[in-house]
């Protein structure tokens, strides 16, 4: 029998705080050190989607989310990533418990407010892709990767 496509799941939080967005900047990860992205990980067996939102988000910056209260916003297909392909939820929330802090300083070196409007340079590339398509209302966004670095962006 032949072997079953698969992709690799990720879950990614878009949290606003007006025309702002929260970013995080990678460090000692391996992968894209020095560039920004927003709090995310895998998707993990076992979990629902929201669930697996709600646990990176309590991971990475501290808080509680209920998975009810997280909205999707976007589903991208990256194809040709250098682990594979891999499907990316984004989702949203405005309810959440505790402060925004930095609760993995061994793989994020700073936590950022920016405007949605002018996002720095080293934003990773399929976040980058991910934020325009929300502002624009597209639901789902499908992006070919060149292979990524893992070189530093310093």
């Amino acid at each position: 029998m032949k072997e079953r496509f698969k992709v690799i799941p990720a879950v990614y939080l878009i949290l606003r705080r007006d025309d702002e967005v929260l970013l995080l900047r990678r460090a000692n990860t391996g992968y894209l050190n020095g560039w920004y992205s927003v709090p995310a990980g895998h998707h993990e067996v076992d979990e629902s989607l929201t669930e697996s939102m709600a646990r990176e988000a309590k991971e990475e910056i501290g808080i509680t989310i209920d998975p009810k209260d997280l909205r999707f916003l976007h589903v991208q297909h990256r194809q040709k990533c250098n682990d594979g392909e891999r499907i990316d939820f984004y989702f949203t929330t405005d309810n959440f418990a505790g402060e925004i802090t930095n609760a993995e300083p061994d793989k994020c070196d700073e936590l950022r407010w920016v405007s949605i409007d002018v996002l720095p340079q080293n934003v990773v590339p399929s976040v980058r892709t991910a934020l325009e398509a929300i502002l624009s209302g597209q639901l789902l966004g499908e992006v070919i990767e060149p292979a990524a670095a893992s070189a530093s962006a310093t």
